[in-house]
């Protein structure tokens, strides 16, 4: 059924605009009621209605359920609707026609709400989340939390938090000993055309949802062949990863795929502190506290950077540049950026996201 909404007539005092307005049935539009919820009822229904227009759900000239159907359909005291709907047309939320009805009087210019989880802040979390801010521009507001890869915490924030954001844009980073059936099941329980991974994919999803993410095990393994002739002269490669960090278990799949393929002697150490330097050995660095210490072993020998040690390190800065490393890094202004623009488009895809090395002296 399509009615026509309320705004100014000659001849009723209020009027009709010129767009059209969908009905909405008491079977279709749900309230987010909580029976336990010591909230009065008539301001559930207000804050309902509120949070659905925020969220797009209803839009401008869409006319509501009336007073009677909500009522009927809820178990409502007519008293208890006719005041929620009283203060909604107080507050410029909807507006009403004689003889016809409710009406939304949304803003079609309302922005989005976007809740943004990280596991953490680093750094590069910043770059990203800066880069995503300025796509989004002034179509959007964010909301930042971070779950420190506590799964726990994570459901705690999505319950919290479900009904009251247009899109949920979450980086689903978890400690390595967490069942990935756990944070599935929390990532289920949001609406697929409001999920958004980031940083990493969740391939046994049941959503079609958006995803801009890393590809951990290829992306090591693609940069180390891009580096293939400047590591001819290495027999022996060392990736130092830390066992404490949460890092995905993916890049020891990855650096021990390019190993065997190319006949290297490896290991997978967890951190530079025990490390003897050796000639002809090439590390892959992850953490900057790691490289930090392979320098300063460096420099108490007499050994030559890049050409009887190697290293590689993770993730771009100005310090690297500094210092003439060599760099695997994703584009993480990119990840933040295609997020923003791919939200804003609508679109449900899977896009895996640059990554790429920086060619220097010391390999």
């Amino acid at each position: 059924m399509i009615y026509k909404s309320a705004s100014r007539d000659r001849n009723l005092g209020v009027g009709l605009v010129e767009h059209r307005a969908t009905l909405i049935s008491p079977n279709f539009y749900k309230l987010q009621l909580k029976p336990l919820d010591k909230t009065p009822k008539y301001k559930q229904i207000v804050q309902s209605v509120i949070t659905d227009i925020e969220r797009g759900l209803l839009k401008n000239g869409d006319q509501l359920p009336s007073i009677s159907e909500l009522s009927v359909e809820y178990y409502l005291a007519r008293d208890t609707v006719e005041k929620a709907y009283r203060e909604l047309r107080e507050r410029g939320f909807i507006t009403s026609v004689q003889g016809k009805g409710y009406y939304v009087q949304a803003n079609d210019n309302t922005k989005l709400k976007i809740l943004l989880v990280f596991n953490k802040l680093s750094s590069y979390k910043k770059i990203i989340y800066y880069a995503f801010l300025e796509a989004l521009g002034e179509a959007a507001t964010v909301d930042l939390q971070i779950h420190h890869y506590n799964v726990n915490l994570f459901q705690e924030i999505i319950e919290k938090s479900l009904g009251k954001y247009n899109y949920y844009v979450v980086m689903p980073h978890f400690t390595l000993d967490t069942p990935k059936a756990t944070y599935q099941n929390i990532l289920n329980t949001i609406p697929s055309q409001e999920l958004v991974l980031l940083d990493k994919d969740i391939p046994d999803l049941k959503h079609d949802c958006l995803r801009v993410f890393q590809d951990f095990d290829k992306d090591i393994f693609g940069a180390l062949e891009n580096t293939a002739d400047l590591l001819e002269k290495y027999s022996r490669l060392v990736l130092i990863l830390p066992s404490d960090a949460n890092h995905p278990e993916e890049l020891p799949w990855g650096f021990r795929s390019f190993c065997l393929l190319h006949n290297k002697t490896f290991a997978v150490v967890e951190n530079a502190m025990s490390e003897v330097l050796q000639v002809g050995t090439a590390y892959v660095v992850i953490r900057e506290t790691d490289l930090v210490e392979l320098v300063k072993k460096m420099r108490q020998t007499s050994y030559l950077l890049g050409r009887e040690v190697g290293i590689i390190s993770f993730n771009e800065t100005p310090l690297k540049e500094l210092l003439n490393m060599t760099v695997i890094t994703t584009d993480f202004e990119a990840m933040g950026r295609t997020a923003a623009t791919l939200l804003l488009e609508k679109q449900r895809v899977k896009v895996k996201n640059p990554f790429y090395t920086v060619r220097r002296g010391s390999l």
